[in-house]
Order: C-alpha cells, then sequence, then structure tokens
C-alpha cells in the first residue's frame, strides 16, 4: 500500500511563512504534499490574456517552488478544473487528509462542499483554518446572533474581542515535514492561455512609514500614501496577523481600514445574494440609464471630469486606482451618469490588481447608497470640490492627464447639478415605488 500523506492545497494564502493550515498540516505526522490548482472555473472567466493577476499568482508559486527544492520538496502545481483534478488525486495519492485555509466567497464555498464529498468517499476530508482574518463568519456578531449592518458598533466588538492570540505568529518550522520528491515543473502561462506581464510580482513590503502616518497621507492621490498591500491581502502572500500586528503599534485609523475589509467580508458570508443583489433591497428599483456609450466614455477616462478621469487612467494603466479616487469616479458613474453600480463593479473586478470581492461589491453598494452602512443616497461626490480638497495642485491629475488644460481635453458629460438633480429623481421614485 502507498505511503499515507496529507495535502496542503494553497488557494489565497501563497506564503510558506505564518500559515495558520500549512503549519497545522506540518505537525499532522504524516508527510506533507504542497498544491496549487490553476482554478479553470475561476480562470476561463477572465476576458483579458495578460491579466497581471495570473502572472502575479505564477510569479509567487516560482519563488515558492524554489525554496520549497531547498527542503527536498516541490509544490505540485495543476491546471484545470478542482473536482475533476481531485478526482485524480485521490488516485495518484494515499491521502490521509486535506488541509487548507478557509475561504468565505460563494463560488468558494460550493467548492470546498463538493471536494470535501468527494474526499469523504474515499476515506478522506477537508480540513479548514482560519487563516485571511482575524475574525471570521459569527465571531463578530451582535449578541442576539445577527450580524452587524452597521461599521461603528461591528469595529467596536472587533476590537474589544481582539486579543494576541488572535494575531499570534507562526512560524514555518525549520525542518518541514514536506514531502520529498522529485521537483515538478510548474504549468507555464503560454500552456494555460494567458501572456506573461513584465514585473507583476513583488515581494510585499510594508513600508512602516506609511503606516505610521497613514491618516494624515491617505487622502491625496498625489503622493504615496497608502500602503498598496491589498492585492498581497487578497492572495495571502503577506499575513493579516502581521498586518494587524503592526497597525495596533503604529496606526489606528489603519487598523480601521483593515477591519473593514472583514466587515464586508462577514456581510458576504451571511448575505451571499450580496454578490448581484442590493444589500437594500427597495434600491432594486432604480430606472438606471445605462447608456453604453456614455459608460465606455467612463472607462476609458474621457468624461470631462479631470479626477474621473486620472483615476480611470490610472486604473487602466497600472491596475490600481487611489482609494479616495475610487470613491469618486464609482460616484460620478452611479449618480451622474445613472449607470447600475454593477457595470462598474464588473468593470474594477476586470481591471483591479488588488480586486476583493468583499470589499469590491461592498463599496460599490456603499457609493450607490444600496449596501450595509451605505452612503445616504442623496451624497453625490461633487469631482472639482473634491479636487480642491485632495489635489487642488493638480499634481495627481497632470500626472494621468496631461492635456487637461489644452482645447484637447473633452467638455464635462454633463453639468454637475442637472446630473444631481436628475439623480435623486430617479432614486426618490424607486423609493416611492417600493
Amino acid at each position: 500500500m502507498p505511503q499515507a500523506i496529507n495535502i496542503f492545497w494553497f488557494r489565497r494564502d501563497l506564503r510558506l511563512d505564518d500559515n495558520a493550515g500549512l503549519h497545522e498540516a506540518l505537525q499532522s505526522g504524516l508527510p506533507v504534499l504542497p498544491l496549487f490548482i490553476f482554478d479553470r472555473e475561476i480562470l476561463d472567466e477572465l476576458e483579458d490574456r495578460d491579466d497581471v493577476r495570473v502572472s502575479f499568482i505564477h510569479g509567487v508559486l516560482e519563488q515558492m517552488q524554489a525554496a520549497l527544492l531547498k527542503s527536498g520538496s516541490t509544490l505540485d502545481v495543476r491546471y484545470g478544473k478542482p473536482l475533476e483534478l481531485w478526482k485524480k488525486l485521490v488516485k495518484d495519492y494515499h491521502i490521509n487528509a486535506v488541509y487548507a485555509n478557509e475561504d468565505y466567497e460563494p463560488y468558494a464555498r460550493q467548492r470546498d462542499e463538493a471536494v470535501n464529498r468527494l474526499l469523504q468517499q474515499h476515506g478522506a476530508g477537508l480540513k479548514l483554518y482560519k487563516d485571511q482574518v482575524i475574525f471570521a463568519k459569527s465571531e463578530v456578531v451582535k449578541d442576539d446572533g445577527k450580524p452587524y449592518m452597521i461599521y461603528t458598533p461591528y469595529a467596536r466588538k472587533w476590537r474589544a474581542l481582539l486579543s494576541e492570540d488572535q494575531y499570534k505568529y507562526r512560524p514555518l518550522k525549520r525542518s518541514p515535514a514536506f514531502l520529498k520528491t522529485g521537483p515538478k515543473a510548474l504549468p507555464t502561462l503560454a500552456s494555460m492561455g494567458f501572456e506573461a506581464v513584465k514585473g507583476a510580482f513583488q515581494k510585499p513590503q510594508v513600508d512602516e512609514a506609511i503606516v505610521q502616518h497613514y491618516d494624515s497621507t491617505r487622502d491625496t492621490p498625489s503622493v504615496r500614501g497608502t500602503t498598496r498591500v491589498g492585492i498581497h491581502l487578497r492572495f495571502g502572500t503577506v499575513s493579516v496577523r502581521r498586518l494587524v500586528a503592526r497597525a495596533l503599534e503604529l496606526n489606528s485609523v489603519f487598523l480601521g481600514e483593515l477591519i473593514w475589509r472583514e466587515f464586508f467580508m462577514q456581510m458576504l458570508w451571511h448575505r451571499p445574494e450580496l454578490v448581484d443583489s442590493p444589500c437594500k433591497k427597495e434600491y432594486a428599483n432604480i430606472r438606471w440609464r445605462n447608456n453604453e456609450q456614455e459608460f465606455e466614455r467612463w472607462c476609458e477616462g474621457r468624461t470631462g471630469y479631470p479626477l474621473v478621469d486620472a483615476g480611470m487612467r490610472e486604473l487602466n494603466a497600472t491596475g490600481f486606482m487611489h482609494n479616495r479616487v475610487r470613491m469618486v469616479t464609482a460616484s460620478f458613474l452611479i449618480k451622474h451618469l445613472l449607470v447600475d453600480w454593477r457595470w462598474g463593479e464588473a468593470y474594477f473586478a476586470r481591471r483591479l490588481r488588488d480586486y476583493e470581492l468583499s470589499s469590491n461589491n461592498g463599496n460599490w453598494q456603499w457609493v450607490a447608497g444600496c449596501g450595509c452602512d451605505a452612503a445616504p443616497y442623496f451624497r453625490v461626490f461633487n469631482p472639482a470640490a473634491q479636487t480642491k480638497r485632495f489635489d487642488r495642485q493638480m499634481k495627481y491629475i497632470r500626472t494621468w492627464v496631461p492635456e487637461v488644460d489644452s482645447k484637447d481635453y473633452p467638455e464635462p458629460m454633463v453639468e454637475h447639478e442637472a446630473a444631481r438633480a436628475r439623480c435623486l429623481k430617479a432614486y426618490k421614485e424607486a423609493l416611492r415605488n417600493r
């Protein structure tokens, strides 16, 4: 009978150090095969063959593979649909158990349930651990067990429940019990139908000076005042426990942003229908204009509103957009153009390197007024006022819209006050007809 092993299944936790599930697997008493699956259920839905996130993941895996080879092990990387691949894995190995970290998105939950059923049919099972958050599922809820719909009381309880045990460091054992196997080659990007993006992967570096001054610099798009760790949190190349530990020492406002991330995650856990439905159901009746030509101008950064255009051009060129500008661009699409928030959410999902379903969905619904703890529907960001407040000297705008002061720059698509009045009318009618 072949040797019994355990498998650790990497998903959105792409690091060897301070990895909760991997830590448990390596203490299980059996050799551990590290596995990663390029999931076709996800990859086949991507529109761009040069999607930077796929190159990012591939670059991370190359780094992990180099580290594992030094210990005489190898990363087993496969490409396909998870359930089909696991049907082959249970034949290839005598699997005692599969270890992994929890993933709270609706698709991931369905995938894990299906894989677990398959494993149980072969005498194994899927052991899941909390890793990508400090508090998950129903760990921070109201006294009656219901989820919080408002951020402030959620954050207050989150902070009250926090103890050092929640962000305890879990080092990789110096003599890890990885399965000793010959080297396995990673599938190439080309073999999966993708193109390599130069410089897609960069090692996570948390600039502690930025964290320390985060509260005073985060709203100024012309300076490097945010950490840009979103992509590393998304794919787990940095431990959220490490970030929380540093935030506790350096900056409470930055800690609050990490709590917002978990607030949106727990909302999606409790209400998976939020993926494509408004949290506040009465907002489902809004009569969107959904003008495709206007949406295209917004996507391309040709609205005639410099701050909006700068943000969209930064996004298209880099896969990143400054946090403050994300709110302004989203508000413009929804409120000025009356385009369904789901259109904008989908475009951000396509373009953002740091795309996170729960945060992206939660923030778009926040701007639209239909989400949990949403901004009131009558809040309509004025791009000109936002420019005076956060980019008065137009340094950020001129970086991305160099023609802003020339005759080549288009006139505004809509007049702010007229667009605001049209928006308020549409919202009032929808709420009146609920």
